[in-house]
């Protein structure tokens, strides 16, 4: 049994979706038990409009919440029974197996680090957010935790990116690149430039050079590495396009009797597409390097992607990936002494 801590608070619909998508989970999964952590009134009466496994779900009380404009730190350090930090102790303190929180960026990029801690070896933990292509899904890191970094961490973003994608995803030797402006090995601001050579010695990942914005959606690599300052901006504008194209096709549909009988013929071909393209099915993004699982998932996340990352947890835990990243690591500082 997998347990997984859910912040109940955190995010733009919660309870009422975050509780909703843990009772989809475990009324989908036998081998999951969700942790709902929250003020303990308001959660158990949003429970009591579900049908569920009484045994996979159990409430845990945190009075206090930490609002997405709170200053990260501060917030960690005063707000001790607020969801967030409440949820991330039980993953420190091994009573639950992984975190998953739709609230503050900032406080579970710090919680993460302060409280559950890094790997030995870590430098920086990335955010690692899994988006649709033309030929399935790439790994994004970093997506949103730091938004400076040095070469070092760029390459150890790749290793763990690349252990995170062959065995949570299935992808043999995966494909890495890093995001450029051209394909040409001199181009580049001065970090991409340093790192550059240093992906290219790396002896335990697929390094195929630089990748332009415009070959992320087909396909063009498994793992896409960058610091968070890129990550997030191609992210955003990611989702930004893709919902503006969605909302541009339907309309388009709707204008006159012709365009809506041909919407009918191919909405079932239209709908299976679109669906590939639908970030959320593959769950939050997970901040690689820390010693427990923590995943983080959009602020306005509904049901069907709280589900995706709380199930998501569980192939984490099962391919055992931390302790994957940790013998990564170990290699590489036995490589370096040598």
């Amino acid at each position: 049994m997998i347990k997984v801590a859910v912040d109940a608070m955190g995010g733009d619909n919660a309870p009422g979706e975050v509780i909703k998508g843990a009772v989809e989970a475990v009324s989908d999964r036998r081998d999951i038990q969700v942790l709902l952590v929250g003020k303990e009134d308001v959660v158990s009466q949003e429970l009591k409009g579900y049908s569920y496994p009484k045994d996979q779900i159990q409430v845990i009380p945190a009075s206090e919440v930490i609002e997405t404009e709170e200053p990260p730190v501060n917030a960690i350090r005063r707000k001790k029974d607020s969801s967030i930090v409440v949820a991330m102790n039980l993953v420190k303190n091994g009573e639950a197996d992984a975190f998953v929180s739709a609230g503050s960026s900032g406080a579970i990029l710090v919680g993460g680090q302060v409280i559950v801690g890094r790997l030995k070896g870590v430098e920086r933990p990335p955010f690692g957010a899994l988006i649709p292509t033309e030929t399935g899904v790439s790994l994004l890191l970093d997506s949103g935790a730091n938004v400076d970094a040095r070469p070092s961490h760029l390459v150890q973003f790749a290793r763990m990116g690349s252990i995170y994608m062959e065995h949570v995803i299935g992808i043999s030797r995966p494909r890495v690149g890093i995001v450029n402006i051209g394909a040409e090995e001199e181009k580049g601001n001065a970090l991409v430039k340093e790192t550059f050579p240093k992906l290219k010695a790396c002896r335990d990942i697929h390094f195929t050079g630089s990748i332009e914005a415009r070959e992320i959606p087909h396909g063009g690599a498994d793992v896409i590495v960058c610091e968070a300052f890129t990550g997030n901006v191609i992210l955003k504008l990611y989702e930004g396009v893709g919902s503006t194209l969605i909302s541009m096709v339907k309309k388009g549909m709707m204008v006159t009797l012709r365009s809506k009988i041909g919407a009918l013929l191919v909405k079932p071909a239209l709908k299976e597409t679109l669906k590939k393209f639908d970030a959320s099915q593959y769950g939050g993004a997970p901040l690689l390097g820390l010693k427990g699982l923590v995943v983080k998932t959009h602020g306005n996340a509904k049901a069907g992607e709280i589900r995706n990352s709380i199930i998501q947890c569980v192939t984490f835990k099962e391919q055992q990936i931390n302790e994957k990243i940790k013998e990564s690591l170990d290699a590489e500082e036995q490589d370096i002494e040598q």
